[in-house]
């Protein structure tokens, strides 16, 4: 299991870094000008074996709860926030990360943990519009491919963390 230390060090020395003009994409932008998104998602599991999803207000879609680090926020407390903020469970620190995507047409990079509730009741919040307790295959009856996987990577426990990426909704 990789240490939060270990993990903001190494985005840190990632995020500043600038790819050299040859190397860039089609369309010449570098990540100065247009910088990567940092993401956490968590997965918490209950004792059936149910992941539980979120519906988003801003869009209908399933998903497991997460958001992008504010500025000067750490993994553990952004992944403990966005948990809290969209479900209304609090988790257990560490949690076991499980996987890691990157959008690449968003320019997201997301860490995926496995979590444990700890305190808390389900509620809805401002970005929540609903909450669900899903089973592997309504996981992906539900949420796009890009989504249910990091809730069956999460499931299975991935070890070591699956490194996948997405456009947005498929694996590429």
């Amino acid at each position: 299991m990789y240490s939060f230390e270990y993990l903001d060090e190494m985005l840190s020395s990632v995020a500043t870094v600038e790819k050299p003009s040859h190397l860039r994409g089609p369309r010449n932008v570098s990540t100065v000008e247009r910088p990567h998104s940092v993401s956490v998602a968590g997965v918490i599991v209950d004792d059936a074996g149910r992941a539980l999803l979120i519906q988003r207000r801003d869009n209908g879609q399933w998903e497991p709860p997460g958001g992008v680090l504010e500025p000067g926020e750490t993994i553990p407390d952004a992944l403990q926030r966005e948990v809290l903020e969209e479900t209304g469970f609090k988790i257990a620190l560490p949690a076991t990360l499980t996987g890691v995507y990157k959008n690449m047409t968003g320019l997201i990079v997301s860490m995926v943990f496995r979590c444990e509730a700890v305190d808390g009741s389900p509620t809805t919040g401002e970005e929540t519009y609903a909450l669900r307790w899903a089973t592997r295959e309504e996981v992906t009856e539900l949420a796009d491919e890009a989504y249910a996987v990091r809730v069956l990577d999460a499931l299975d426990g991935a070890s070591p963390p699956a490194v996948r990426a997405h456009d947005g909704v498929r694996l590429i």
